[in-house]
């Protein structure tokens, strides 16, 4: 690469918030370069988190529900197996082909694309050290580095034996036991499939529920049903102390009530969490203010204390960390750059949990409203209720609608149920419009379909269910 190329942006990170805001950039007729250090584009969501773990979900779950649910259909197998292996690699091919596609985008729109490891200089200068090693400036920097997994002191990564949910998707056998530190939803995502596969999966989370904050209507009966799934779920639990054999892992296992357990597991998966990825961009140097978590703090324009840098996605102290609100970010962001009125609703954010049952949500829980002194009106319904759910055979479940009590207003909207992340859109959707929760009562829903359960539980609002 030729040294001092000047462009009109430079995106340091190719995850979901830096290439779409590259090709946005690049719509709206800027000069744009993308910096990353692996060699395949789409960032942690594309390559090594959310899709190759939502392919891995898929093919457990066609595998349990062969199992145990065919012969409710009429379907009878013998001899059913698992290879592991041949699911490994289609999640593989699933992963290369869109990686490659979003290399055809950034050829499409002109982006430059270098591979390498990026440090800010200064406000408007990039060095690059890697394979396109060279000194790039430009207008505007956005840094869109994302986040990495929590890394515990009493257990540190080893690659082998003790994991990141990285390694956990390249399991070459099914671990006889595996133990999940953490019950938030990478956690219990990853856990389910090598529980489905036949590992005995025992998951440790240190608060009072699996899915921390999140409605105890709705993780309640997740937790249960992943029990019934096979999980060894414990709260208030913490690993306390772990030894790494040749074989496995010794640990202990301590609850809040003082008690200890000793585990030997093959292998544990460390998921408490993520944080922002800041390490050796220069920001310090260059007097970017960062909060006590270490986020980069930003403006209402992703703009940082710095004039011309600008930041996205995991790495600000605004937002939830997930794929779909770094592309709402990067958009807004260089729209606002080119002079455009760019827009993030962060009330109207959808969230999902790909269990089975999945579990999704928008807006504020019932619990949060009351926090905040919002008088609420709340309706219910259940999955068992629903046509489509009992025909699909899939019926556990609910939709909780929350409305202000005085205007009607959606607030927030939860689904534990099949097709859970699908079916919330229609929910963010109303939300983004201010919608009243009549307002989705009075729609009139296709039958038999899983979404009627909104209507339903819209109705449920004002007392007028009709179902249950």
């Amino acid at each position: 690469m030729a040294e001092n190329r000047q462009y009109d942006l430079i995106v340091i990170g190719a995850g979901p918030g830096g290439y779409v805001a590259s090709i946005r950039a690049a719509q709206l007729g800027l000069s744009v370069a993308c910096v990353d250090k692996a060699d395949a584009l789409g960032g942690t969501c594309l390559r090594i988190g959310c899709i190759p773990s939502k392919a891995l979900l898929d093919s457990s779950e066609y595998f349990s529900l062969a199992q145990h649910q065919f012969v409710d259909h009429g379907i009878k197998l013998d001899g059913l197996e698992i290879d592991v292996p041949a699911m490994i690699g289609r999640k593989d091919k699933v992963v290369k082909g869109l990686t490659q596609g979003v290399a055809g985008l950034f050829k499409k729109h002109k982006i430059e694309r270098l591979t390498g490891t990026a440090r800010l200089t200064d406000a408007h200068t990039v060095e690059v050290d890697g394979d396109d090693a060279g000194s790039l400036t430009a207008d505007h920097v956005i840094v869109a580095t994302g986040s990495s997994p929590v890394e515990l002191s009493e257990l540190p990564f080893d690659g082998e034996r003790i994991v990141r949910s990285t390694e956990a998707l390249d399991f070459e056998v099914v671990p006889e036991r595996l133990l999940v530190v953490g019950g938030g939803y990478i956690g219990l995502e990853m856990g389910s499939v090598w529980s489905r596969l036949g590992s005995e999966v025992v998951v440790a989370e240190m608060t009072d529920q699996i899915l921390p904050g999140v409605d105890p209507d709705l993780a309640g009966p997740l937790h249960k049903a992943l029990t019934k799934q096979g999980l060894d779920i414990r709260l208030q639990t913490e690993a306390t102390k772990a030894t790494v054999q040749d074989d496995g892992v010794e640990l202990t296992l301590a609850s809040e009530d003082g008690e200890r357990q000793s585990e030997t597991v093959n292998r544990v998966l460390v998921a408490c969490g993520r944080r922002p990825h800041t390490d050796g961009l220069g920001l310090d140097e260059l007097g970017v203010e960062l909060d006590e978590a270490g986020h980069v703090v930003v403006d209402e324009d992703y703009q940082t204390s710095v004039d011309g840098v600008h930041a996205i996605g995991d790495v600000i102290d605004r937002g939830p960390m997930l794929a779909h609100v770094a592309e709402e970010e990067g958009i807004a962001c260089v729209e606002r750059i080119a002079g455009q009125a760019g827009h993030v609703n962060y009330e109207a954010i959808p969230a999902a949990v790909y269990t089975h049952p999945e579990l999704a949500w928008v807006g504020k829980f019932e619990s949060q409203c009351e926090a905040e002194g919002i008088d609420v009106e709340v309706g219910t319904f259940p999955f068992q209720a629903n046509g489509r759910a009992r025909a699909f055979g899939e019926s556990s479940g609910l939709v909780k609608v929350v409305a202000d009590a005085e205007t009607d207003r959606v607030l927030g909207v939860g689904i534990l149920g099949p097709r859970a992340s699908d079916i919330i859109s229609e929910c963010v959707m109303a939300m983004e419009f201010g919608a009243s929760a009549e307002d989705i009562a009075r729609t009139c829903h296709a039958h038999p379909t899983f979404p009627e359960a909104i209507k339903e539980a819209a109705l449920d609002v004002d007392g007028r269910v009709i179902h249950t």
